[in-house]
């Protein structure tokens, strides 16, 4: 996720100060990792070196001193940009899970294999219902419906890999282990 351009694309709605991106961030992204507010400010601080956002005034409101920012014209341009450009797929297969199932196949035994394949469709099959759950709850805003969505359709495609490859996993071992089929 490119935390600048989301930070300007919350400035595009108005001038906030730290808290308020934050806050905006988490609720607009609820199921995307929760911001710290250092990472706020320090985004913030780089925005403003490279005059995307200038700050607008100070905010006291009963708490420590607040800066409110403004988008700049040159922000206005680079988020545009951004949302201009199309996202390519990953050109790699970066997943833990990925590499967790590899080593498995290298190290452990068919059966371990299909123990750590199996444990894992469990946890994203749990996974999945609390999502489940959270897109059906009454409290569910589009917000939530749309990040759910998305995380739903990342882990069914998850499962249906993990499915797969379970039904895989005796072949997948002797080719790994460079061992001979054995006839059948």
């Amino acid at each position: 996720m490119s935390m600048p351009h989301v930070l300007l694309g919350l400035l595009a709605t108005g001038d906030k100060h730290g808290y308020e991106l934050k806050r905006a961030h988490d609720e607009r992204l609820p199921q995307a990792r929760p911001l710290a507010f250092g990472q706020v400010y320090a985004t913030l601080n780089r925005l403003q070196r490279d005059g995307l956002v200038v700050p607008t005034g100070q905010e006291r409101d009963g708490g420590p001193e607040r800066t409110t920012y403004a988008l700049t014209d040159d922000g206005r341009v680079a988020l545009d940009r951004w949302l201009t450009e199309v996202e390519p797929p990953f050109p790699y297969v970066a997943s833990t899970l990925l590499a967790k199932v590899a080593v498995a196949l290298l190290v452990a035994d068919v059966d371990r294999a299909r123990a750590c394949l199996a444990a894992q469709r469990q946890a994203h099959t749990a996974r999945l219902r609390e999502l489940t759950a959270l897109k059906h709850a009454p409290s569910a805003t589009l917000d939530d419906i749309v990040a759910v969505d998305f995380a739903i359709a990342h882990l069914d495609a998850d499962l249906r890999w993990l499915q797969t490859t379970l039904s895989r996993v005796a072949d997948w071992h002797r080719e790994v282990r460079h061992e001979p089929a054995t006839g059948s």
